[in-house]
């Protein structure tokens, strides 16, 4: 089975560990990935280098010729967006493995007070202190039952007693104040015939002009 394009495994394994992309991948690949690894934190760290200053930076560190320098930054533009969003995570990584390599150092050394403080900062950085969430499957979420009503009670408003009767009141209230509103008949007007009229309105003009 052939193992995966270089740039194909930048997508998926880019900040896996070393020990991690040797078991899955040729050392051929391996060392690649770990090149550009270094190139893309060369390449974040100078936003507003050219294409040559990165190419010369990586013959310069790595003795790689000038056309591998050159695609090894075409793939690293090609994933560019892919690896922003992962370098997060790839600094989250970094931080533990830091974390955990000055607590064994500290240990090494019987040095308690630092081990102290390395093992509180990873258990503050990780949230190992917070209760996970208690996620509930999908197939045990009851919805929850709606019931139509007229009690304002359960907004909290206090109801007005009889209102039904209250509202009648109004209304018969405001009928009568506007019983001295006389309603007037309407008559259809008349249909005017625009054509006859404007042939009206020119023999007039023509009348007055002789």
């Amino acid at each position: 089975m052939p193992f995966p394009a270089v740039q194909d495994i930048v997508q998926v394994d880019f900040f896996a560990s070393e020990d991690v992309l040797r078991e899955k991948y040729p050392d051929v690949s391996v060392e690649r990935v770990l090149r550009l690894r270094g190139m893309y934190n060369w390449f974040i760290s100078n936003p507003e280098s050219k294409d040559k200053e990165f190419v010369d930076e990586c013959l310069s560190r790595y003795g790689v010729s000038k056309t591998l320098a050159y695609d090894d930054l075409r793939v690293i533009k090609s994933v560019l967006p892919h690896i922003t969003q992962a370098s997060r995570d790839y600094h989250r990584w970094k931080y533990n493995e830091m974390i955990l390599e000055t607590y064994q150092m500290a240990k090494k050394r019987k040095d308690t007070k630092t081990m102290e403080r390395a093992a509180t900062s990873y258990a503050k950085f990780n949230n190992v202190n917070v209760e996970d969430e208690q996620s509930v499957p999908y197939d045990l979420i009851v919805v929850q039952p709606f019931t139509a009503t007229q009690d304002p009670s359960v907004l909290g408003i206090k109801p007005i007693p009889n209102i039904e009767q209250k509202i009648s009141a109004l209304i018969e209230k405001y009928r009568k104040e506007s019983m001295d509103i006389d309603d007037i008949e309407y008559e259809e007007p008349d249909i005017i015939d625009w054509q006859n009229f404007s042939e009206i309105n020119e023999l007039e003009v023509d009348n007055g002009d002789n």
